[in-house]
């Protein structure tokens, strides 16, 4: 990383549908504040734009991979995939290892495999078995390349635990942990980190760090692990269009406003901000960087 930046957004997706019409302005308004954009790859056609945007904009980066949700059959996210996508979503994605390997060597300012990982939100038949196996490609895609892996976990909720049992699925942390302990050989960031702290002490012995969102700024129950994890284990993101932070709720979030996201971290460790915000600068440089 050549560039000197006021703050990053590890986790962005200015290459969805929500900014089909303006990701140039979007990407512009980001470097004129100088802030640096690590746009996430969901599927092929997302990853696809994901480097196209970091091969045009200096302050772009990108992730390549197969987003679990696109493994099997989907909810529809007109965020995500504009409204005309439903035949997409009823068929899924198998991950095509020569696609995205092709893919991230295309480019130098593409930072990592994922994202991937385990989704239990929407449990359908064959749905655990067919995101493992697109997990564990990538994670072999990504050790064979030398690059640190982007993770997805998102654990069921409310009546879905019930679904989640019968499908003879545990916790998405544990299960996520065990197949990055059984199978990576590269460093990896678990993004959108809503665990609890003893899950994230795991991920960080085995040379994984976490990653906040603008979540942490209008929900109490993240302060916990915010506060007890190690400065230089954690990164700060928006994901967005989605979780847009205080004081834009209710907006479409944009990467520059992950700057909330850093001075919240600094409130709830009660640091001062500016010793955060260079210390998450670090932290992106030696995760992606220090290879290179």
């Amino acid at each position: 990383m050549n560039k000197e930046y006021t703050h990053i957004d590890t986790h962005a997706h200015v290459n969805l549908h929500a900014f089909k019409d303006d990701w140039m302005a979007v990407m512009d308004s980001c470097a004129e504040v100088g802030v640096g954009v690590v746009n996430v790859g969901t599927q092929r056609d997302s990853s696809k734009k994901a480097v196209e945007i970091a091969q045009r904009c200096e302050n772009g980066y990108a992730c390549v991979g197969l987003h679990p949700i696109h493994t099997s059959a989907s909810y529809h996210d007109e965020k995500e995939l504009g409204d005309n996508m439903k035949a997409f979503t009823a068929r899924g994605e198998k991950f095509d290892t020569a696609y995205y390997r092709e893919l991230a060597q295309s480019s130098d300012k593409v930072l990592a495999i994922g994202e991937c990982g385990y989704d239990y939100y929407r449990l359908e038949k064959n749905t655990r078995e067919l995101q493992e196996e697109a997990f564990i490609a990538q994670i072999e895609l990504a050790n064979e390349l030398d690059l640190p892996l982007m993770i997805h976990t998102r654990d069921a909720k409310g009546n879905q635990e019930s679904v989640q049992a019968e499908a003879g699925v545990g916790n998405v942390y544990d299960d996520t942990y065990e197949t990055l302990k059984r199978y990576a050989k590269v460093p990896f960031n678990v993004h959108f980190f809503a665990g609890t702290y003893e899950q994230a002490k795991k991920f960080f012995d085995i040379g994984g760090t976490i990653s906040f969102t603008g979540v942490i700024t209008f929900a109490a129950e993240y302060e916990e692990v915010v506060r007890n994890a190690p400065l230089d284990m954690i990164h700060a993101e928006t994901d967005c269009p989605y979780v847009a932070p205080v004081p834009y709720r209710g907006k479409r979030c944009q990467p520059q406003m992950v700057s909330e996201v850093y001075k919240k971290i600094a409130g709830i460790k009660n640091m001062d901000a500016e010793e955060v915000r260079q210390q998450l600068l670090q932290n992106f440089q030696r995760m992606y960087f220090s290879k290179r």
